[in-house]
C-alpha cells in the first residue's frame, strides 16, 4: 500500500465533522488536494473557517452534530464520512463532564444512527484517542493495551468508540476507528503544551511556568495523522479494525522545553507551579504503530524537530487565540492547569 490510493478519493462526497479544527483542518486540505469534495459539519465552538477557507471544493455548514434531526440529509449521498467532532481539551471535562458526554458520545450515536440508514457510506471513519490508554503498562502500546482512562475525556472518548464498534456489528455500519496519539503543528485550537512553551518564550519570558515536567508524550506531525486517517478511507481488509496512529516516539514535558527553546536560539528556566498539575494524570504515552503500517501502509514521516519548527513558525506568523468552548463560558481557569 502506498499514499497513491489517496487518488482514489478523487471526486468522492466526503463528509468531515470538525472540519474546521486542528486535526480536521489538515484533514481536509489532503481531501481537497486529492480531488475529494467535502462538506464539513462545524460549530466553530473551537475550529476556525479561516483554516479551510481557500481549499477548492470544501463547503461549511455551520451547525451542531446535537442538531440529530439535520443528520440524515448530511449524510445522504455520501461516500465516506469522518468524524472528528468532539470537545477535545482534558481540563475542560472536569468543569463541564456533562457536555463532554452529550457531545462525544451521544452526538456520535446519532451520527452512526444516520449513517446505518445511508447504504452508499463505504466507511465511517470514527477518531478516538490514545489518552483512553492511560498511562502505559507496557511501551510501546499497542492496540491491545489495558484501557484505564485517567480523565473525564479520556472516558467519553472511549465510550463513544465502544458505541461505534458495538453499533458497527447490530446495524453494519463500516466503520474504522482511529487512535491517534499526540499530534501538534499550525492551525492551534487549543491551549496544549507545545504551543504554550511557544507562546511563553516568544514573550520574552526566561522562566517558562508548567506543570508535570515529567510525562511523556507520542509526538506525530499533523499531517502524519491526518495522512493515516485518509488512508483508513480506502485501504482494504480494515472494517471493523481499531488502529494506534503515533510516532513510537515520546519525549518528557521537560525535554520538549530545551528542545523548542534550543529551535528558538533562547535561553530559558523552567519553573513547576503544582497548581498546573492535572488531578490524574497520565506519566507515559508510546505508541506502536506496526498495526497501522501493516493495514495502512502508514508510518510517520515528519520529524519532530521539522515539525516543530514548523509549529514554531506558524506560532509567530498567526499568535494563538482559543474560543470558549461554548457561549457565556470563560476560559480564564484554564491558566491554572497544566496545559500537557
Amino acid at each position: 500500500m502506498s499514499d497513491e490510493q489517496l487518488t482514489q478519493l478523487s471526486g468522492k462526497q466526503i463528509l468531515v465533522t470538525g472540519g474546521c479544527g486542528f486535526i480536521g483542518s489538515e484533514v481536509t486540505k489532503q481531501l481537497s488536494s486529492n480531488g475529494a469534495h467535502v462538506t464539513i459539519i462545524d460549530n466553530l465552538s473551537s475550529g476556525k473557517e479561516e483554516y479551510i477557507k481557500n481549499f477548492p471544493n470544501v463547503k461549511l455548514i455551520q451547525t451542531d452534530l446535537m442538531d440529530s434531526e439535520s443528520l440524515p440529509e448530511l449524510v445522504k449521498e455520501k461516500d465516506y464520512v469522518i468524524d472528528l467532532a468532539a470537545l477535545p481539551f482534558i481540563p475542560d471535562s472536569y468543569y463541564i463532564p456533562k457536555k463532554f458526554f452529550e457531545i462525544n458520545v451521544n452526538s456520535t450515536i446519532d451520527l452512526a444512527l444516520a449513517i446505518s440508514k445511508e447504504k452508499k457510506i463505504k466507511r465511517f471513519v470514527h477518531i478516538s484517542s490514545s489518552e483512553i490508554y492511560g498511562s502505559a503498562q507496557y511501551v510501546p502500546m499497542d492496540e491491545n493495551h489495558p484501557t484505564t482512562p485517567q480523565s473525564t475525556y479520556a472516558v467519553s472518548k472511549l465510550a463513544a468508540e465502544r458505541v461505534v464498534f458495538t453499533m458497527h456489528k447490530e446495524h453494519n455500519i463500516p466503520a474504522v476507528i482511529i487512535r491517534p496519539f499526540n499530534s501538534f503543528g499550525p492551525n492551534i485550537t487549543q491551549p496544549y503544551i507545545i504551543p504554550e512553551i511557544i507562546s511563553q518564550i516568544l514573550s520574552g519570558k526566561k522562566e517558562i511556568v508548567l506543570g508535570n515536567l515529567h510525562s511523556k508524550r507520542d509526538l506525530t506531525f499533523v499531517s502524519d495523522t491526518a495522512r493515516a486517517i485518509l488512508l483508513s478511507l480506502t485501504s482494504e481488509g480494515v472494517i471493523g479494525e481499531t488502529i494506534n496512529v503515533g510516532s513510537q516516539r515520546s519525549m518528557s514535558i521537560k525535554e520538549l522545553v530545551t528542545t523548542i527553546a534550543n529551535l528558538m536560539s533562547k535561553d530559558v528556566t523552567i519553573k513547576t507551579d503544582p497548581s498546573r498539575f492535572r488531578p490524574f494524570d497520565v506519566d507515559n504515552l508510546v505508541c506502536n504503530y506496526d498495526r497501522a503500517n501493516r493495514l495502512l501502509g502508514w508510518k510517520p514521516q515528519v520529524s519532530i524537530s521539522d515539525g516543530l519548527k514548523q509549529t514554531i513558525e506558524w506560532v509567530k506568523k498567526n499568535g494563538i487565540s482559543f474560543n470558549a468552548p461554548f457561549k457565556g463560558w470563560t476560559s480564564s481557569y484554564r491558566n491554572n492547569h497544566n496545559k500537557s
